[in-house]
């Protein structure tokens, strides 16, 4: 039976030099008559920054974590997957394109692990996946539009897209995606986001978690039991 690559391909390719400097300075600015570049040259206590840090961004002033971008490189993730990731806000994302990138031979896809755990399933699934392949490219070969031909691709079609953000957006995605109530391909996604940003900058790990794990308690309708509902 035919082996398929289910995880997501991520890669952080750009944040700023000196992140931490960067929302200290910020979150300085705020509090103090000097001036910022002199905020930012001064600032080489990170004990010192990350505490101001945690009390500003615990207090809820997000404005000072806006400063930060940080853009990601993702591939071998279901349109399913994308089509959720672009319905966040504050978010920009170039992705590839059905329109002007021709599928030749089998599309690549991805197979759900509640499937994949299933044999005769699984085998299903891959030979379906297949005779879509042989529409398309029959469609493509009888001259239709690649943009017209695409309409039978599924939602399991593998896809990359570029994708950034700032770092407050960043974190809400992380609170609600690491959820488990999130779909399984789009939590795997955003915690290899977090991680590779972690390798860098360990010290954002208490921020990118779950909600739960920002409230001390769980809100979603129906909870995994990792943390005590919120009774209304």
């Amino acid at each position: 039976m035919e082996e398929h690559n289910n995880k997501p391909v991520v890669h952080l390719i750009s944040k700023p030099e000196n992140m931490l400097k960067t929302i200290y300075t910020a979150a300085r600015t705020c509090y103090s008559a000097d001036m910022p570049i002199n905020i930012y040259n001064a600032s080489d206590d990170e004990e010192k920054m990350l505490k101001l840090i945690e009390r500003v961004v615990g207090s809820g002033h997000y404005s000072v974590i806006e400063h930060i971008q940080v853009t990601f490189a993702i591939s071998n993730v279901s349109r399913a997957c994308t089509h959720q990731l672009v319905r966040h806000r504050h978010m920009s994302f170039s992705q590839k394109s059905q329109r002007y990138v021709k599928e030749k031979g089998q599309f690549d896809y991805l197979i759900p692990p509640t499937i994949e755990k299933n044999e005769e399933l699984k085998q299903k699934f891959i030979d379906f996946m297949g005779e879509i392949s042989q529409k398309y490219t029959e469609f493509v070969e009888a001259g239709i539009p690649a943009e017209d031909a695409r309409a039978v691709l599924p939602n399991a079609c593998a896809t990359s897209i570029v994708t950034s953000m700032n770092l407050r957006e960043l974190i809400h995605v992380a609170n609600l995606r690491l959820c488990t109530r999130a779909q399984y391909e789009i939590r795997m996604m955003v915690k290899a986001m977090c991680d590779e940003l972690i390798k860098v900058e360990p010290w954002l790990k208490p921020y990118l978690v779950p909600k739960c794990e920002r409230l001390g308690y769980c809100d979603e309708d129906k909870s995994c039991g990792r943390k005590q509902k919120l009774e209304l």
